[in-house]
């Protein structure tokens, strides 16, 4: 396994829309245990294939507090939706920063398997949320996308500053909590 980039705010590849998954192979399954280790490291609850530059329709999560319950979700799609919820969430694209966003509270999803197998879930909570934010990702959405002109501004110059410390070498602090 390997760990992957992850792609930053404001960075233009974030907007790609994923394309359907087509072909259930080796390939495929390197690319989900790889992006679990990555989400893991991060340390983070949530990926999507966007965050890490692969325009596919896959997302993994894991909002275990053992991290010992991965999800692979291929070609995910949200079935019904019900209730609403503010959460604070982060991202591992968009660096040490949180957010109140509004989100369904109750969805089932369906999905498949990385060996094509269809299935359905009902998920509540955290993973609802979860879902909602990657399948965000798949689509070439934010979290960011759900604030004010103002606060985006606010975040991209932040991460910009970061980006430029950190290519010059200098130690960026951020926490260590996980990101959606």
């Amino acid at each position: 396994m390997a760990k992957l980039t992850i792609l930053e705010y404001p960075d233009p590849r974030l907007r790609t829309r994923a394309v359907p998954v087509t072909v259930f192979d080796a390939a495929l399954r390197k690319l989900a245990a790889d992006m679990l280790e990555t989400m893991y490291d991060a340390p983070g609850v949530g990926l999507a294939a966007t965050q890490v530059n692969v325009h596919q329709r896959l997302l993994v999560a894991d909002v275990s507090d053992a991290h010992d319950q991965p999800r692979i979700l291929v070609n995910p799609e949200i079935l019904t939706r019900e209730g609403r919820c503010m959460r604070e969430e982060g991202c591992l694209s968009v660096p040490g920063e949180f957010a109140q966003v509004e989100r369904f509270a109750n969805i089932r999803v369906r999905a498949q398997d990385v060996e094509g197998r269809h299935f359905e879930f009902d998920a509540d909570g955290l993973l609802a949320v979860c879902v909602q934010h990657e399948m965000d990702h798949l689509e070439g959405k934010l979290f960011v996308d759900y604030l004010s002109e103002l606060k985006r501004t606010r975040i991209r110059k932040k991460l910009e500053k970061d980006r430029k410390q950190r290519e010059a070498g200098a130690p960026v602090q951020r926490p260590r909590v996980p990101a959606i």
